[in-house]
Order: C-alpha cells, then structure tokens, then sequence
C-alpha cells in the first residue's frame, strides 16, 4: 500500500504539470497566432521568441508529463487492476482518451505554428483553450465523486459548466473589441 501511495502522488504531480502545459500552450498559441499579425520587425522578434517558447513548454514540460503521467496510470492499475471494472474508473478512461485526442490536437497546431502555417484565428485558441478545463473539471468530480456521483446532475453541471465558459468567452471578446 505504501507503494501506492508514492506511484498515485507521482501520477497527480504529472497530471498537474500535463495540465499547466496544456493551459499555458494554447495561450502562447494565442500569443503567437496575434503576433503574426504586427508590423514588422515586430512580428518577426516575437513569432521567434514564441517559437522558442513553445518548444520548450512542449517538449519539455507537456510531452514528459504526459508520458509519465500515463506510466503511473497504469502502473496505478496494475496495482489496482479491479478499478477497471468500476463504471466511474471506464468514465474517466473515456475522458482519458478525450484528453489524449486534445494533446495531440495541439501538437498539430504547435506543428502548424512552428511553420508559420498560421490556420486558427486568436478567437478560437481561446475558445480551443477551455477544452482542457471542462476534462479537468469532469474527471476532478468524477474521480472525488465516484460511486457516489450522480450522472444525471454531473452531465447537467459539465453542460452548464460548458455554457457559463462560452458566456464568459463571448463577455470577455465583446470587451476586448470594444477597446
């Protein structure tokens, strides 16, 4: 059991830093995807500090998380092979697999961005940014919850969830327009 506990605490570290560099990556997107649209020789200072910038936080900080964050997972379940079976354990697996889908979609934009394929505007990066938090907080209160939770009023609360995020997005872009 001891065993467990170093493995589970080494997995939530990895978790927490996978998350922080999937948060700060689509933000440096952002960044990016506006400074290509300055004046030169503006633009092309800050595309090249961007650049460098996401390949440090990709490839130093996010891809390695993720992979170990992975390692522990399973070998969590290797300790534990009956949580498979647990409904709430094949919930989160699918938010699992839905969180691996996001990370490799950013590596196709990290892709595209470090050729200066410019396909996304700064709008939907923001937006493609609050893809992270809605998985975080959907396996948080699955994980916490688990047998206990209610999948009606948890489908309810990520719907609102989702809902209130768009409000805030949409808020937050009419008052970047109006100045």
């Amino acid at each position: 059991m001891e065993l467990y506990n170093y493995i589970k605490s080494l997995h939530l570290i990895f978790v927490i830093t996978w998350f922080a560099g999937l948060f700060y990556i689509v933000r440096l997107f952002v960044y990016q995807i506006e400074a290509n649209e300055k004046p030169s020789p503006e633009r092309e200072i800050l595309l090249a500090q961007y650049k460098i910038m996401t390949y440090r936080l990709w490839f130093i900080i996010t891809w390695p998380s993720a992979v170990l964050a992975t390692i522990f997972a399973l070998w969590l379940l290797h300790l534990m092979p009956e949580w498979i079976k647990m409904p709430w354990m094949q919930v989160k697996l699918g938010f699992v697999v839905l969180l691996l889908a996001y990370h490799l979609k950013c590596h196709q934009i990290y892709s595209q961005l470090q050729n200066d394929h410019f396909k996304y505007s700064s709008n939907f990066m923001r937006l493609w940014n609050e893809g992270a938090t809605i998985i975080l907080f959907s396996v948080v209160f699955l994980v916490i919850l688990k047998n206990a939770f209610n999948w009606i009023y948890g489908v309810i609360g990520i719907i609102l969830f989702s809902v209130l995020i768009m409000l805030g997005f949409k808020f937050y872009k009419r008052i970047r327009e109006k100045k």
